[in-house]
């Protein structure tokens, strides 16, 4: 998530409260040098004005029937939260994503939630791994993560086991976006879990298994003005190495040059890349009935260094969501399938991509 809707995201949304430069000058910046350290960091970061954590992932059903998820939690300071404040003083917001992608029916459902972190409502701990917003939760048990969201039509309870260690992405501690300093995240993935557990659509409740993947970035800083927008990928290939880009893009069009990514081998390492080391083409487009956005709907990722070719194609055209009820952005985030050659062996793999600034340029129209 997964910086798509992510960090600027968020305080974007909140421009109705206060201005974001004002907002995010009380919070610490994300700078290099930083040392990360597990399990800790998998817990909250009050000090950055904004944070996520991000999970999707691929299962199958016992009678073989596949399908994709996302549940992403947000966390958003208005302000650094004062020791003696009220317990209904509003200084930060909680937002939740859960999405449920049918890929034999071809449906895609979206549920959205949005809750201040006052009374108990919304929280994310600095102790241990534990956020939720009203009945949508993440906690930690042991090494395991547990998901839980639940809506009247869908609804996940999975519990998911890292099968390799945290990988940090970009260079000496930060995620770079942005020309200057403090235009980067802290962004970790851990890139392939085993998932277990139920789901539930329209009633009917399945016993699935498979894999997820996990993002955790947190931050103060936001897109610069001449940003529009990313497109991000993150690929699990059945060769067990798994491949995570992203490409901001410019008002004049060009991808900027801190635009980067991170391979992940079988063993756990990893190799960054930068820009000028990948190429994207995009093959197709699809245009939204709802909204008239345009967006590109398959893929050609190109690494020469590492003879990758991988054609990126979405297992269901429309899964864009309108959170008119939550960030008030407009993206397209799913599921994608994946085929082609890596260091000359045919590859398949599953994925999600996230595509952001195509109905409109972030800031615009908030």
């Amino acid at each position: 998530m997964k910086f798509r809707k992510r960090l600027w995201l968020l305080s974007l949304c909140l421009a109705p409260f206060a201005t974001a430069p004002t907002i995010a000058a009380e919070f610490q910046r994300a700078l290099p040098g930083r040392t990360f350290g597990f399990p800790q960091d998998h817990y909250s970061h009050p000090e950055y004005q904004t944070e996520w954590w991000y999970y999707t992932g691929h299962l199958k059903s016992r009678d073989g029937r596949s399908f994709g998820y996302q549940l992403t939690f947000f966390r958003t300071a208005l302000k650094q939260k004062g020791t003696e404040e009220s317990r209904w003083a509003l200084s930060t917001i909680f937002f939740a994503h859960f999405a449920l992608t049918d890929e034999d029916r071809k449906t895609f459902t979206f549920k959205e939630k949005i809750s201040r972190g006052a009374l108990g409502q919304a929280g994310a701990a600095t102790d241990r791994l534990r956020v939720w917003v009203e009945d949508w939760s993440l906690k930690g048990e042991g090494k395991d993560h547990l998901l839980e969201a639940r809506d009247p039509s869908l609804g996940i309870r999975f519990r998911l086991t890292p099968l390799k260690p945290p990988v940090v992405n970009g260079l000496d501690g930060v995620s770079q976006k942005a020309e200057g300093e403090g235009y980067a995240s802290h962004y970790y993935s851990i890139t392939r879990m085993s998932t277990r557990g139920d789901l539930t659509l329209n009633g009917k409740t399945f016993e699935v298994e498979g894999l997820s993947w996990m993002d955790h970035e947190f931050g103060s800083s936001q897109l610069r003005d001449y940003q529009v927008g990313w497109d991000w990928f993150s690929l699990q290939l059945e060769n067990n190495t798994e491949l995570m880009l992203y490409v901001i893009r410019q008002e004049d069009g060009k991808p900027d040059p801190n635009s980067s990514g991170t391979l992940t081998f079988a063993d756990g390492t990893s190799q960054h890349f930068r820009l000028e080391e990948f190429d994207i083409q995009v093959l197709k487009e699809w245009k939204s009935r709802k909204t008239g956005a345009l967006y590109p709907s398959r893929w050609r990722i190109r690494i020469p260094s590492s003879r990758i070719e991988l054609t990126v194609i979405p297992a269901v055209p429309d899964q864009e969501l309108t959170t008119q009820e939550s960030t008030r952005v407009t993206y397209w985030e799913g599921s994608v399938r994946v085929r082609g050659r890596y260091e000359g062996e045919a590859v398949s793999g599953v994925g999600y991509v996230e595509l952001t600034g195509y109905a409109e340029p972030f800031g615009k129209g908030l």
